[in-house]
């Protein structure tokens, strides 16, 4: 029998920064697309049809025989192959990843932030093989969810174990990368979903609209406050939380900016994008700690699995907080764009609830990185 390795199992080894070796059999083209990346994480890719007669093609390249190997495909079949015939090449220490690639997108690992005034908590979960980032934040006796996967059944169980109700689902905006879990939570469970409205202009659904000034308390001991931040959607809508936390959305990362793209309109939301970045955020505190909605890079998986960066560190270091010449800015964010993420315009349509995929074609749709950055 092949050893198999948890999305779980996988994920501690990524955020703890343990040596780690991936042996990627999908076909090139895929693997260049999206991998599995961070910590001390090292891939192979060899396609499993190079495999087939033997492992020759790759056997040199893993070095020493007794070291852990953890074959990857798409589903966790072909892996599950090419781990026997690894096994059978004296490779003692081989293990397939289950469910692949496909199971490992939809994996979400929670990570501490901090305590909140009050006795609150606020949590991040990491989405390793999609880069997004999501936050529960819990108060006294409930909870809220801002930026919810598709996923939801993870918060449940969170906020079971957590001894709190959710009270409140949040989006920082209308989503194009994947699919938001926080309208079907919030009438689960029957919490209140909140949307920017400059957003809601075509959803098909109720939602509370979220806006500057109307402060939303959690448990009444942790505020989350709204603060309008246009650019990356022209309701983007960033959060500040118990005046330690800026939870930024797509539209400030760690080691980039949210790209202004996704709904067509990268010309007229440049200047939004730089305003909010090069004037709205310069007014808040520079000991804000940033929390973003997603990461592009594995260097930004801190050990432990924490995403996060001072904000005047960001102003010291990010890239796309140095460009001084407006024009200059302009270009660097329309012409450093990436592809379109997979699937966004069926994305977005689901996200506004003109379109009710079926969950296999949902988890198609993600499938793939995130792109929600400018290049730089």
């Amino acid at each position: 029998m092949v050893k198999i390795m948890t999305t779980k199992e996988l994920a501690r080894k990524v955020i703890q920064h343990e040596e780690t070796l991936i042996l990627d059999v999908r076909n090139t083209d895929e693997f260049d697309n999206w991998k599995i990346e961070g910590g001390k994480v090292e891939v192979i890719n060899e396609p499993y049809f190079n495999l087939l007669d033997g492992v020759d093609p790759v056997a040199e390249k893993l070095k020493k025989k007794e070291q852990e190997i953890i074959v990857v495909c798409a589903k966790g079949g072909s892996s599950e192959m090419v781990a026997e015939l690894l096994e059978d090449d004296g490779f003692p220490n081989v293990y397939s990843l289950e469910g692949g690639m496909k199971l490992w997108s939809e994996h979400l690992e929670p990570i501490k932030v901090g305590d909140l005034s009050g006795g609150g908590t606020l949590y991040q979960f990491v989405r390793l093989g999609k880069g997004c980032l999501s936050y529960f934040i819990k108060g006294n006796g409930e909870a809220a969810i801002i930026d919810t996967s598709r996923m939801t059944d993870i918060y449940e169980e969170f906020a079971k174990e957590k001894g709190v109700k959710i009270t409140h689902v949040l989006d920082t905006h209308l989503h194009a990368d994947h699919i938001s879990g926080g309208r079907q939570l919030a009438e689960k469970v029957g919490a209140t979903y909140h949307l920017p409205p400059k957003d809601a202009t075509e959803v098909t659904f109720e939602y509370t609209p979220l806006e500057e000034g109307k402060d939303i308390e959690v448990g009444g001991t942790v505020k989350v406050r709204p603060i309008y931040s246009p650019g990356h959607t022209i309701g983007s809508t960033s959060f500040l939380i118990d005046d330690q936390y800026l939870l930024t959305g797509d539209i400030l990362f760690v080691r980039s900016i949210g790209r202004p793209d996704l709904a067509g309109l990268a010309e007229d939301w440049v200047s939004d994008l730089r305003q909010t970045l090069y004037n709205r955020y310069k007014e808040l505190s520079e000991d804000l700690i940033v929390l973003p909605a997603h990461y592009s890079f594995a260097e930004e998986l801190g050990k432990g699995g924490l995403v996060s960066a001072r904000l005047g560190d960001l102003y010291d270091r990010n890239s796309g907080l140095q460009v001084d010449d407006e024009n200059q800015f302009r270009k660097m964010v329309t012409e450093n764009l990436p592809p379109q993420p997979n699937a966004y315009e069926d994305i977005r349509k689901t996200n506004m609830g003109k379109i009710s995929p079926e969950e296999e074609k949902k988890k198609e749709m993600e499938t793939g990185p995130n792109r929600c950055a400018v290049e730089g």
